[in-house]
C-alpha cells in the first residue's frame, strides 16, 4: 500500500472495545488482547480461561482528540489536517503524529482501515 493509499483509508473502531469518557474529558478503551494458539493452548492445558485478556488504555489530551475525529467517515487525510488546525501544527507534524498513533491504535486491534 503506498501512502497516499493510506492517507485515503478510513480508520473504523473495532467492534470489540469499549470506551470510557473520564471526568477529566481523556478517553480511556478497554480492548482484548488475543493470545498466540500456542500460548492460548498452554494456558488451557494448565486450567486457564480461553477469554481474551482485556487491556485498558487511557488516552492522553491529544490521542483523545484523535480518537473523536475517527468516526469511520474520514479518511485519515482529513483527520491529519482537521488535527492540524485544532492544534495549530505544521502539516507534517500533524501527519507523523495522527498516522502514528493510527498505526499503533491498528497494531492493537482497536482500529482498522477500510
Amino acid at each position: 500500500m503506498t501512502r497516499a493509499e493510506a492517507l485515503g483509508c478510513r480508520p473504523v473502531r473495532s467492534g470489540e472495545i469499549t470506551e470510557e469518557v473520564l471526568a477529566s474529558g481523556l478517553v480511556r478503551i478497554t480492548y482484548p488482547v488475543r493470545m498466540r494458539p500456542l500460548l492460548a493452548s498452554l494456558a488451557r492445558r494448565f486450567g486457564g480461561s480461553d477469554r481474551p485478556v482485556m487491556r485498558k488504555l487511557e488516552l492522553d489530551t491529544l490521542g483523545t482528540a484523535v480518537w473523536h475525529l475517527i468516526d469511520g467517515q474520514r479518511p485519515v487525510e482529513q483527520i491529519v489536517r482537521a488535527f492540524a488546525k485544532m492544534y495549530t501544527l505544521q502539516p507534517k507534524e500533524a501527519d507523523l503524529s495522527v498516522t502514528a498513533f493510527i498505526r499503533e491504535l491498528g497494531r492493537r486491534g482497536i482500529i482498522g482501515l477500510k
